[in-house]
């Protein structure tokens, strides 16, 4: 319990004094998991919208495998990564390994089937209503897409949201390609691992505080910036 109030107290500090420490690291974090998450949704949203509308042969198996892949475990997508982008690897030359942009990479690969496969049940729900309009319209498959893309956009905001929230929380993956270098690549959750293993559990829940207020803000800043409540309803 002391612990507890001993965080809070500090993170108030911090908050109040703005330390630039914490906002270096903060700014990092929105900077890392934002850019993920745009990237994400740029493949997901049409990814989801084709498998909606278009009727091929693997398509039934490459939904199963997208839902599959939601459960995919981080370290093992950061080891991949670390594989790829070390100096053996194919892309080593690229010299990208502990920097922001593996980090990126390794969320984009996380995120990529949380949100295609949440976008894909509200389009293909939508698909069903608009099917016989859009067919006797005579439309083109890129027309359909975007058309239930910008219908169910605020069922896609959910989607995004979600793919932002496991994405801001992640550590595993992100701790083995950027390896938590100070003003490098740490970020706030491998900044909480960090101060946990060195028992400074003050920081540590300083630190977790300030990633649940920075969760809940960007979720409520997209909320209003999307327009999802309207007439009283969310």
């Amino acid at each position: 319990m002391v612990d507890l109030w001993d965080g809070l107290t500090q993170a108030l500090w911090l908050i109040v004094t703005f330390d630039a420490e914490l906002a270096e690291i903060a700014l990092r974090s929105l900077y890392v998991t934002l850019t993920a998450l745009a990237i994400s949704c740029v493949i997901a949203f049409p990814l989801a919208a084709f498998l909606a509308v278009r009727r091929f042969r693997f398509r039934r198996l490459i939904i199963a495998i997208l839902n599959a892949l939601m459960g995919l475990p981080p370290v093992v997508v950061g080891l991949v990564v670390y594989v790829l982008l070390s100096r053996s690897g194919p892309f080593g030359v690229l010299g990208l390994l502990f920097t922001p942009t593996a980090m990126i990479i390794a969320q984009v690969i996380i995120i990529v089937p949380l949100i295609a496969s949440i976008a894909h049940q509200s389009l293909r729900d939508l698909w069903h209503e608009y099917h016989d309009l859009l067919i006797s319209m005579n439309v083109t498959q890129t027309q359909k897409m975007r058309t239930l893309i910008w219908d169910a956009r605020r069922a896609l905001l959910t989607a995004a949201l979600a793919g932002f929230g496991r994405g801001i929380g992640e550590v595993g993956a992100i701790m083995i390609v950027g390896g938590n270098i100070d003003h490098v690549t740490r970020v706030l959750t491998t900044a909480i691992a960090l101060e946990t293993g060195k028992g400074a559990f003050g920081l540590a829940l300083a630190l977790g505080f300030v990633l649940i207020a920075l969760t809940i803000a960007v979720n409520l800043t997209i909320h209003w910036l999307g327009q999802t409540e309207r007439e009283g309803r969310w």
